[in-house]
């Protein structure tokens, strides 16, 4: 187990009496954050540990989100889990069906005796971690939405407005004929193919990614990421590619260097991008709403969430689950939210969080911030704008990415390549279907 007592006494102390040692229960937390994002986590378990003397939380990085999740799996397997994964909400199906692996947040706190409110979270951020009737399963950590990233100073060097509509597709194709025709050699990049362009695509014009309200309903539900929408769409993209409007950089957030870089002029990215791109960026950027097809009866609707969620595991002393407690009631604290979503461009989780980062006037003083939160809230979400709960979906999503390579490539036409994802990723939801019944 991963929660250890570590002796607090001076070696003086030790020497000279025999008196009781002061211990400290260890919460030991994985996490998938490097480089700025680790920063500031790293700075978020520094200050719980200095706030009380009871607990101490120990944060290790175990590699990226998939490799994250992987580790967390093999550790319970080895009886040496930590007390506190983060997985990522792709993820969520995978730990709800590990049955004996977790225990779910509502009853970690109960038990704790911890206040604790679910209704506090906002509803969009809330309904993909908890149960059909309102149990919160994990405690949502780092929400993100996709949003449009733009250079501004790309746009003025090709003689476009910076203020230029880009809040639908059919607005954006005419500015990347502009940038091309000025000699800009990269128009448009994305990071998180799938997540942007198919998953939250698909709830953005408010049809299904898949069927059963996007796997809500059980697990017997299959891919629908092969309707008009979405072909319409990935063969625009195609056809941008070939036409070297849209460049491919690869399948997570690569292309976030080429963007702060300065190199490319539009950037379709997590909110959360924010933190790298005010930290590297030397040229003039904003970030605007998610563009939609203004030809979709009802668009835009509303995006879905990113990031990942922290997943308490099962085995562990009642004392460990208090430390546990005590910690993510920290971590969903308005103060602590409203200053991570500040930092970093991650969704206030609570509704709290949201009303203290604007009443500091953060908003105000740096416009655009608040998109992420607008797209996501404006509109109640629907069955296909809830998110998704699909069984293997790191799986499945590695099966979209090759298809889409292949459209980028101009091997497939986007129908092509989408039936194929469709059938391949049902095999795996059957596998997935059977192996939890």
């Amino acid at each position: 187990m991963m929660i250890r007592n570590t002796m607090m006494v001076s070696g003086l102390a030790a020497m000279v009496s025999a008196a009781p040692a002061f211990a400290q229960t260890e919460v030991e937390f994985w996490h998938a954050f490097t480089g700025r994002l680790g920063e500031l986590v790293a700075n978020q378990v520094e200050t719980f540990n200095k706030s009380q003397s009871e607990y101490v939380v120990t944060a290790t990085h175990k590699g990226n989100y998939s490799e994250t999740l992987n580790a967390g799996i093999a550790a319970f397997r080895a009886g040496e889990q930590p007390d506190i994964l983060m997985v990522f909400e792709v993820g969520t199906a995978t730990m709800m069906a590990a049955k004996g692996a977790i225990k779910p947040v509502y009853e970690v706190m109960a038990d704790a005796g911890a206040e604790f409110d679910p209704d506090g979270f906002i509803g969009s951020v809330k309904g993909y971690y908890t149960t059909n009737d309102g149990k919160m399963l994990s405690l949502p950590f780092n929400s993100s939405t996709p949003v449009l990233w733009v250079n501004r100073d790309a746009l003025a060097a090709a003689d476009i407005d910076p203020d230029v509509d880009l809040s639908t597709w059919e607005n954006v194709g005419g500015v990347l004929d502009k940038l091309k025709a000025s000699g800009n050699a990269c128009p448009l990049v994305t990071a998180w193919q799938s997540w942007i362009h198919l998953e939250n695509l698909s709830a953005y014009h408010n049809v299904p990614f898949a069927t059963k309200a996007n796997g809500f309903g059980g697990l017997d539900t299959e891919l629908a990421l092969n309707g008009p929408v979405q072909v319409k769409h990935i063969q625009t993209l195609g056809d941008w590619a070939k036409d070297g409007k849209f460049i491919y950089a690869g399948r997570r957030n690569e292309s976030g260097a080429n963007f702060r870089s300065g190199e490319c002029a539009l950037f379709t990215e997590s909110s959360a991008g924010y933190a790298g791109i005010k930290d590297e960026a030397t040229f003039d950027f904003d970030v605007r709403p998610l563009p939609y097809w203004s030809d979709v009866e009802g668009a835009p609707q509303n995006t879905i969430i990113g990031g990942a969620s922290l997943w308490v595991m099962a085995g562990q002393t009642d004392e460990e689950y208090k430390g546990v407690a005590e910690f993510l009631n920290f971590l969903s604290s308005p103060e602590v939210q409203a200053k991570w979503h500040q930092d970093t461009g991650y969704l206030p989780i609570t509704q709290a969080a949201a009303d203290l980062t604007r009443e500091q006037g953060f908003y105000e003083k740096n416009p655009g911030t608040d998109v992420a939160v607008k797209q996501m809230t404006t509109n109640a979400p629907t069955e296909n704008s809830k998110g998704l709960r699909l069984g293997s979906f790191d799986q499945i999503r590695g099966i979209i990415d090759e298809e889409l390579e292949a459209v980028w490539a101009g091997d497939k036409d986007a129908q092509t390549a989408l039936d194929s994802a469709k059938k391949r990723g049902d095999e795996l939801l059957r596998r997935f279907e059977q192996a939890n019944r």
